[in-house]
């Protein structure tokens, strides 16, 4: 019964993947609509969910009981960048995207795909814990990842811990889980108004990722790609390594089950979408980034089912 569930949620994630491909085809999207969905989706639909369901979900004892879940997302990246550097040099790497590399290997896209694909999977009570992965993938993006990005372009003075890195980590997605925060805390009750309009803003944001991720794949020149020994460590990073890090820590460290479960789906997402943009702006290897982006977000339709099926075997083990 688990199993055809899941399925069932892939198919219906296929779906709005390939409607956002046909309509792209058929030229309803392009480029600019790509990146209309991609600000509609991050600065209102997401914000807006944060704060609809973390008050719907949430009172002060179940969100104190929630923060010791940070333990686990924290150290399997710290893990996974640590094996993404001894990869880099073992496979030698060319260091003018070596940055880039090691960011895609152990960094996941774990709101713009992660946040609807676990609802769509295990629905709205996924959504904490989705976040608490979001908290950390986040910090180590911002900090460690486009410290390591700016390398590659030979940039100067970028700093790892600095104000700029400090405002990418307060997006508006985080600052809507802030603000649900901050409203559980003071035991705020939001007009009926209010939460109604969050959550129809938030109803939003599944059916437009499915969509953004669709026009995205359209817009891949798959002829022209070539593989090469560091794509495919990529790729394994992202669909292997990760999550299976995420499953032994998780065999150790106490946790719900269900917080485990979305754990290693997150870590099993493809590479986080502004890996490209930000290597861009650090005149390192962009279209390298757009790539195994588009890729990796290809392949999550088959490895997404794959670790639904071993969730389901191995939930004695987590």
């Amino acid at each position: 019964m688990i199993i055809l569930q899941s399925i069932e949620s892939i198919l219906s994630i296929i779906i709005m993947i390939s409607i956002g491909y046909i309509l792209t085809y058929k030229g309803w999207f392009n480029e600019e609509s790509s990146r209309l969905l991609s600000r509609l989706v991050c600065n209102i639909s997401l914000p807006a969910y944060m704060v609809a369901n973390l008050v719907a979900t949430f009172d002060k004892k179940k969100l104190y009981e929630l923060s010791g879940g940070l333990l686990i997302p924290f150290l399997s990246m710290l893990i996974c960048f640590f094996i993404a550097i001894a990869v880099s040099r073992a496979i030698k790497v060319d260091k003018k995207k070596r940055g880039v590399f090691e960011s895609m290997f152990y960094i996941s896209n774990t709101i713009f795909i992660g946040l609807p694909v676990n609802l769509a999977l295990f629905g709205d009570k996924s959504i904490p814990y989705v976040l608490l992965y979001y908290i950390a993938n986040t910090i180590f993006f911002w900090t460690i990842g486009v410290y390591s990005i700016s390398k590659d372009g030979d940039q100067n003075g970028v700093r790892l811990f600095s104000l700029a890195a400090i405002k990418k980590i307060f997006s508006p997605p985080l600052l809507g889980f802030i603000v649900g925060v901050i409203l559980i805390i003071l035991e705020v009750r939001l007009p009926h108004f209010l939460l109604d309009t969050c959550k129809y803003l938030g109803n939003l944001t599944t059916p437009l990722s499915m969509i953004f991720i669709g026009i995205t794949i359209y817009s891949v020149n798959f002829k022209g790609i070539r593989f090469s020994s560091d794509m495919l460590a990529i790729i394994l990073g992202r669909f292997v390594v990760s999550p299976l890090v995420v499953i032994l820590l998780a065999h150790f460290i106490s946790a719900p089950l269900l917080m485990k479960e979305v754990f290693v789906i997150q870590a099993s997402m493809p590479i986080m979408t502004q890996t490209s943009i930000t290597a861009k702006m650090y005149n390192s290897d962009y279209k390298y980034a757009a790539v195994m982006t588009a890729i990796t977000t290809l392949g999550a339709v088959i490895t997404i089912p794959l670790y639904m099926l071993l969730l389901d075997k191995i939930q004695y083990f987590i």
